[in-house]
């Protein structure tokens, strides 16, 4: 006999972070309906585990529930797969009722793939036990493994040596507005670009396609465009569509952000190098554009590293950059000149999540020097804004960001806003009416990767609320190699198998979210590449129509 508790629990991976042997997730002895177990694993649904056998592994019994301890508050239930087939299913287990009795016959089996999942209450208090768990063996203990392996097969065709125009297909911009926008194509270069019908003031470089400058005419309207590429492949054109007035993001936005790879390592010099490699790999082919600065570009009191510790401002108030971003306005120039866009992020608290400078007190300072260093991009983190708020009414979470969109249209440049507030007060049903154009709607993807599917379903129920110029935001693609949140960890491969990449991605693409890539830019293989680059699944996300995809 193989206790369960006796193999490396690190291997289950659920919500919170790993498993705990002979202990609920809250240090207190297993008890299920009363009966109290000492053998045993707690953890906390969704998540997943999977055990290798030899093949002579006879038995696995347990006796699974919701832990006593949340009382009536929990609902999860337990899906057994053999070799890859379903055998068994608890049904739905609720706190304080009767939990459920395993006994799989396991004769001949390979991998044993075991899912935990929530009940449609949320997860909350979903504490599961797997008390009295073991293995009867004739043969080799089993071995628990992350995740089982599998090919990682390209599926995304290479691109043909003639000319096809990616991205979106429309672009929204407030009169008077700097204009900047690279025409997103694939296909062998060099290429010569063209677009009839632009606007007075606007130019495009025939060898780039950037299309840049201010249009003349200051009055809402619409402009239709015909974009042109062609090489000695061949020729391509497609409409393209250029909104004056007042709704920016038409289409959702994609890019990079380094939180996920980088944290509180990264450099002005790492930031150039991703622009470098967004357009190298082919990414702004398929219609990435914007390389946003996540946490930790700004000065902070406390740090390891003392190249990070300043003031917070200088004598005029305004901000300060850490000694690893010694030009910021350099650093936009340097993405603009790609063609890209520029993002950034503060907290309307005193401190951001890191601990770092944040804008409290000085929003309409801080949102004037974002434009005057030419940022496209504001990731707005509610943080240490919590010790600031009066309480946890609805007024009282949309405060922050009412006065950071204010702020913001008062620039001379659009700059879109992306709340990130995890979803609370129901953000979806008011994000766009304090300015934002887009918005997280639960927590950070980064401590509970393995259930994105999960993330993916609940994010899906707000459908109703995403339009062109408004969008759910699930969190950032972490595939490739990331770091781990809960360390802030150096980058390395993601546990996610190469299908479940493949599922994540095309989640995201459905449901119209933002598409912000947050691995290791100079660690892209080529499947990551064939995951993020696939022209036809981006064309879903970046539809003109803007509806988000639900289940049904």
């Amino acid at each position: 006999t193989v206790y369960l508790d006796e193999l490396d629990l690190g291997m289950i991976k659920q919500g919170w972070g790993e498993a705990r042997a002979r202990e609920s997730v809250l240090k207190k002895t297993l008890r299920l309906n009363g009966t109290k177990y000492k053998r045993g694993v707690g953890s906390h649904a969704p998540g997943r585990f999977h055990v290798t056998l030899d093949g002579k592994t006879t038995k696995f019994r347990a006796i699974v529930g919701v832990d006593d301890h949340v009382g009536k508050k929990g609902s999860v239930s337990a899906v057994f797969y053999c070799d890859g087939k379903k055998v068994y299913s608890t049904g739905a287990l609720k706190g304080a009722g009767k939990p459920a009795r395993v006994n799989l016959d396991l004769t001949g089996v390979r991998l044993l793939s075991v899912v935990m999942k929530s009940g449609d209450d949320g997860n909350s208090f979903d504490h599961f036990d797997w008390a009295d768990a073991r293995f009867v063996c004739e043969g080799a203990s089993p071995v628990l493994v992350g995740r089982p392996d599998e090919e990682a097969i390209i599926l995304t065709p290479k691109p043909a040596p003639a000319p096809r125009i990616n991205g979106a297909k429309v672009f929204g911009i407030r009169p008077g507005s700097p204009f900047l926008f690279r025409i997103a194509a694939t296909g062998e270069r060099p290429m010569r670009f063209s677009v009839d019908s632009l606007p007075a003031g606007l130019a495009v470089d025939e060898a780039s396609g950037i299309i840049s400058g201010v249009i003349q005419d200051r009055a809402p309207q619409t402009y239709k465009t015909l974009v042109r590429a062609e090489n000695a492949a061949g020729k391509a054109e497609r409409e393209f569509r250029i909104v004056v007035g007042d709704t920016l993001a038409l289409t959702p936005p994609m890019g990079w952000n380094d939180w996920y790879a980088h944290y509180d390592r990264i450099s002005q010099a790492m930031m150039c190098e991703a622009a470098d490699i967004m357009v190298s790999t082919g990414m702004a082919d398929v219609g990435y554009q914007y390389v946003n600065i996540d946490d930790c570009w700004m000065n902070t009191e406390k740090h390891a590293d003392p190249k990070r510790v300043g003031p917070a401002r200088d004598d005029n108030g305004d901000i300060l950059p850490n000694a690893y971003f010694p030009d910021m306005k350099g650093l936009a120039d340097y993405i603009h000149a790609k063609g890209l866009k520029a993002g950034l992020y503060t907290s309307p608290g005193p401190k951001t999540c890191a601990g770092c400078t944040g804008a409290f007190g000085d929003e309409e300072q801080d949102a004037k020097k974002f434009a005057d260093w030419g940022y496209d991009f504001l990731k707005y983190d509610w943080c240490s804004y919590r010790r600031n708020a009066g309480d946890h009414s609805l007024e009282e979470l949309k405060k922050p960001y009412f006065l950071i969109s204010a702020a913001l249209r008062k620039q001379n440049r659009d700059i879109l806003l992306n709340l990130c507030q995890y979803g609370m007060g129901q953000v979806w049903k008011w994000g766009e009416e304090v300015g934002g154009h887009c918005w997280r709607t639960a927590g950070d993807l980064g401590f509970e990767l393995n259930v994105y599917h999960a993330v993916a379903r609940k994010n899906a129920e707000h459908h109703p609320y995403a339009r062109p110029g408004a969008w759910n935001d699930p969190d950032y693609l972490q595939i490739g190699f990331v770091g781990d949140a809960r360390v802030t960890g150096e980058p390395t491969p993601c546990p996610l198998t190469p299908s479940e990449q493949y599922s994540y991605m095309s989640l995201w693409c459905l449901m119209a979210a933002p598409l912000f890539y947050s691995g290791d830019m100079t660690q892209l293989d080529e499947f990551t590449l064939n995951v993020l680059c696939n022209p036809e699944v981006i064309e879903i996300d970046q539809d003109t129509l803007g509806k988000q995809g639900y289940p049904v």
